[in-house]
């Protein structure tokens, strides 16, 4: 098999994430399906965002429900929910640096999202990256 990229794997994360919205499954099935619908090999980093995000997903939620100024979430596309899940998963759960996902999720957005979506992913991502940057309110800084 041949190696793919990043981009590539966060486009495969991206599928399986959005497929949980429709489908109550675990990973492994929602992998066989595409696998068998598709014919592909699904990455091991897109694996591992979507079972992340399967594992935290109210844990993700909540952060996107914080820092979501505009909407509630049950009113967010779902292909916006799904683009910041992941985002949100792969900077607070597999430490990816926080720019690259920021640039991934919003060229996905772009792609596969409406006009205003991006710019929407990219304020809420970017309202969250700098919560954990800055000191939290009580003098303390929040542990990563």
């Amino acid at each position: 098999m041949a190696q793919i990229t990043r981009r590539e794997a966060r486009e495969q994360a991206f599928a399986l994430v959005f497929e949980m919205i429709f489908h109550d499954a675990p990973v492994e099935e929602l992998i066989d399906g595409a696998a068998q619908c598709r014919d592909i090999t699904v990455d091991r980093y897109a694996r591992e965002v979507a079972e992340t995000v399967r594992a935290h997903r109210d844990e993700l939620d909540d952060v996107i429900h914080r820092f979501s100024t505009k909407w509630k979430l049950n009113r967010l596309p779902r292909v916006t929910i799904s683009i910041l899940r992941m985002a949100v998963c792969e900077i607070a759960f597999l430490g990816t640096p926080v720019g690259a996902v920021i640039d991934e999720a919003v060229e996905l957005t772009k792609k596969y999202g409406g006009d205003d979506d991006p710019a929407y992913v990219n304020g809420v991502l970017g309202g969250y990256a700098r919560s954990l940057a800055a000191p939290e309110k009580s003098g303390e800084a929040e542990v990563e």
